[in-house]
């Protein structure tokens, strides 16, 4: 792997991030995908800064990227971006966002960077070579007992029902539950240790993709819900310490899977 695919991920994030800093207190055009999706101006100036980065470096490569969809090449590399993961907090001029931005290579992801302008936290993954913020190395928590772990998660605006029976279940076994609306920075405090685990349904490859590779490269373990081995572009994320997997996928499948 070239050295520079992930230097150049860095740079392109940063360049996306101070785009998202300049607007970030400003009027907002906002449109909507759905009945509560939203995408926002800065969204689209984000997303092209990337885009541009990339295009110019790496012509030949696939891109999947949130705003403007997919290029399919015939490239075994295909670089995955969301240019502004947590729109619904920016557009309400909450603080906790972050550009997300991975590389995958016949279908791994090998280069993951997350990053928060708000708090200058630069969170990035090298398949093989750990995960770092800030130049400090990662590693996942300790924490062996779900009662005294702390874990976020989100409410995906499809199935809210389910994800709130989720939350209330278990919430009941372990410590406190966080839900920040980003999942790009869940996954980046799970492997920088400020969360124990991680769990999401229905998230798309540009919300995980450079996350789940921090976590992994951190000593952490991803798996969908019934611990099969995980995917980004899957319909469930769970990415844990490793020391607390199987007690939250247990507390998971006491309410996804239905009773005989």
């Amino acid at each position: 792997m070239k050295p520079d695919f992930l230097d150049t991920a860095v740079f392109a994030a940063h360049e996306a991030g101070k785009i998202l800093m300049s607007g970030l207190n400003g009027p907002k055009q906002i449109q909507f995908k759905g009945d509560i999706d939203l995408v926002t101006h800065i969204d689209t100036q984000s997303e092209n800064a990337i885009l541009t980065i990339l295009e110019e470096r790496y012509p030949s490569h696939n891109i999947l990227a949130e705003e403007s969809g997919r290029r399919r090449t015939r490239s075994p590399y295909c670089w995955i971006i969301d240019p502004l993961d947590g729109t619904t907090n920016y557009a309400h001029n909450d603080p906790n966002f972050a550009v997300s931005i991975a590389l995958e290579y016949r279908k791994e992801i090998v280069v993951g960077v997350v990053y928060d302008p708000t708090r200058n936290e630069l969170f990035y993954a090298q398949k093989g070579e750990g995960a770092w913020l800030n130049g400090r190395r990662l590693q996942v928590t300790q924490e062996q007992a779900m009662p005294r772990a702390l874990l976020a998660t989100g409410i995906p605006y499809a199935r809210p029902e389910l994800a709130l029976d989720l939350f209330v279940r278990i919430t009941a076994q372990c410590q406190g539950i966080r839900r920040g609306g980003s999942a790009a920075l869940d996954l980046a405090y799970t492997a920088a240790g400020r969360f124990d685990g991680f769990w999401e349904l229905l998230l798309n490859p540009w919300d995980v993709a450079a996350g789940t590779l921090l976590v992994r490269e951190a000593g952490g373990k991803t798996s969908d819900f019934d611990g099969n081995p995980y995917s980004v572009y899957g319909t469930e994320t769970v990415a844990t310490n490793g020391r607390i997997h199987n007690q939250l996928l247990k507390g998971i499948r006491e309410i996804t899977t239905p009773a005989s």
